[in-house]
């Protein structure tokens, strides 16, 4: 998840479900594309439907936006709960398992803005089905590459994959939503929705992936069995993965059916070249001309911080806590499952927390507060084993993931409402990109601290800043006078070939 004042303690609107502070902003980032931004819209009532597929209604989008999205999350659970044991399996050591995994981090790192950009030119469906073809080839790779180049290989292209996985089907609901309904229409409730499907997805897979090799090797050892018949190209640790590429087979061919979306230009391979770098421009701007973005992506690498330090630190203390690193990867596992369950819980009670906060600036903020006391919790209990400390231990590993779920649909419905479609998967990219690369700078200063409460302390700390940007309320940009000429915008169509 990711993304300058207080929010106003006004009751949400009964026709649209949000606060009056939440209100399309008169001068809102400009559009990416040469699209219209969201002002030049009409403020009510629904858009009219464009090209051969009118948008489908609201339910339907949300239930479409709810699928595909399950449907990706679930083979990457499969395949990360044995990922580091099939590795190991194949002989690489464990300084190689963790080149084979930075190499899924730079390349999604280095593709994440690119490939917003393509999303914005081509189309969410085409990028989308793109992602879920590399991520097949990928999880094929990893379940029977037995040298390491293959492995790496594998791995750099589920980075890809996720790169490009990173926006469209948001993009997708949203557009479609807006199409069917107007700007103002509620779109938190299906974020929420989507953001439980990908944590229960994840949840599910962690769990299936984890239990499908022991599975395997129980009463006749059909694990044994495969090993011996493909000559130990197939191991009981590969069939998780093997498994995921399958669900990858269906995602592909869900997207192409049911993500219909209205036909875009027509553009030409220099079009698309020309088309990308300007929506990834138009993107890198956001945050220097919207403060709510800029406060949006500062919160994204808040929340990053505190995800790399619970995934850094979570593992040593689980095996600190059982005496056993086999036992403690077994807990890990575990509380890997319950975080997403907690997200998952999070991210439905969103619209409610929306509403009981009177805004989603506030709901943002009492979310990440709660997601603090949760950091806290770990910080005080990190030197003591007894069961009191154990049970705030895992009430503060559930509080934070239940925080940063709940935070999550209300920080995207604030982005949403400040670009248009022809930027929005452009703006999820950057949003994606800020928790990533702090994140990852935020891991490396809190795996060099010593060992205790202090690495707990900084995650919490960040936070808690990213907490406090919501402390004071938005002020709307001053709308244009009307005949005011505009510049143009970054994308427009100069000459043949161009968006």
């Amino acid at each position: 998840m990711t993304d300058t004042a207080p929010t106003g303690g006004a009751e949400p609107s009964p026709a649209t479900g949000r606060a009056p502070d939440e209100q399309p902003i008169p001068d809102p980032a400009p559009a990416l594309a040469g699209h219209p931004v969201p002002d030049e819209q009409p403020a009510t009532g629904p858009a009219p439907a464009l090209g051969k597929h009118p948008a489908p209604d609201e339910r339907t989008a949300r239930r479409r936006f709810v699928v595909v999205t399950f449907l990706f999350w679930l083979p990457a659970g499969l395949a990360s709960a044995p990922m580091v044991l099939l590795f190991t399996e194949r002989g690489l050591p464990l300084t190689a398992v963790a080149g084979v995994f930075a190499a899924h981090a730079l390349t999604a790192a280095a593709m994440e803005l690119p490939t917003g950009g393509l999303s914005d030119v081509l189309g969410r469906r085409t990028v989308l089905a793109a992602a879920g073809i590399l991520d097949l080839a990928a999880l094929a790779l990893i379940a029977l590459g037995t040298a390491g180049w293959v492995l790496t290989l594998g791995m750099a292209l589920m980075g890809a994959g996720r790169a490009l996985s990173s926006g469209p089907a948001e993009a997708w609901y949203v557009d479609a939503v807006h199409a069917r309904s107007g700007p103002d229409a509620d779109i938190r409730t299906g974020l929420a929705y989507g953001g439980s499907a990908s944590a229960a997805a994840l949840a599910a897979g962690m769990v299936l992936g984890g239990a499908l090799p022991w599975l395997l090797g129980l009463g006749p050892d059909l694990g044994a069995r495969l090993r011996e018949t493909t000559s130990g190209l197939v191991l009981p640790l590969s069939v998780p993965a093997l498994l995921g590429a399958a669900v990858y087979i269906a995602f592909v061919l869900y997207v192409l059916t049911a993500l219909r979306e209205p036909p875009r230009p027509r553009t030409t391979p220099l079009g698309v070249l020309r088309g990308v770098p300007s929506a990834i421009s138009g993107g890198l701007r956001l945050g220097g001309r919207d403060a709510l973005i800029r406060r949006l992506l500062m919160t994204a690498g808040a929340a990053g911080t505190a995800l790399s330090a619970l995934e850094l630190l979570t593992p040593g203390r689980a095996a600190g806590i059982t005496g056993a690193a086999e036992s403690g990867a077994v807990l890990f596992a575990g509380l890997a499952a319950a975080g997403f369950v907690c997200s998952a819980l999070g991210n439905r009670l969103a619209p409610a927390v929306a509403r009981l906060a009177g805004g989603s600036e506030r709901a943002v903020q009492l979310s990440l507060m709660s997601s603090v006391g949760g950091l806290l919790l770990l910080a005080v209990t990190v030197s003591s084993g007894s069961a009191p400390a154990l049970v705030l231990t895992v009430a503060g590993y559930a509080l934070v993931y239940l925080g940063l779920g709940a935070a999550g649909p209300s920080e995207n419905d604030l982005l949403h409402r400040r670009v248009d479609a022809s930027g929005r998967a452009t703006a999820l990219s950057v949003q994606s990109l800020a928790l990533q690369l702090v994140g990852a700078g935020g891991g490396l200063v809190v795996g060099a601290l010593p060992a205790g409460p202090l690495p707990w302390l900084l995650a919490a700390a960040a936070l808690l800043v990213g907490a406090l940007l919501w402390t004071r309320r938005s002020t709307p940009a001053r709308a244009p006078r009307p005949g005011t000429p505009t510049a143009p915008r970054p994308g427009t169509a100069t000459g043949a070939g161009g968006r």
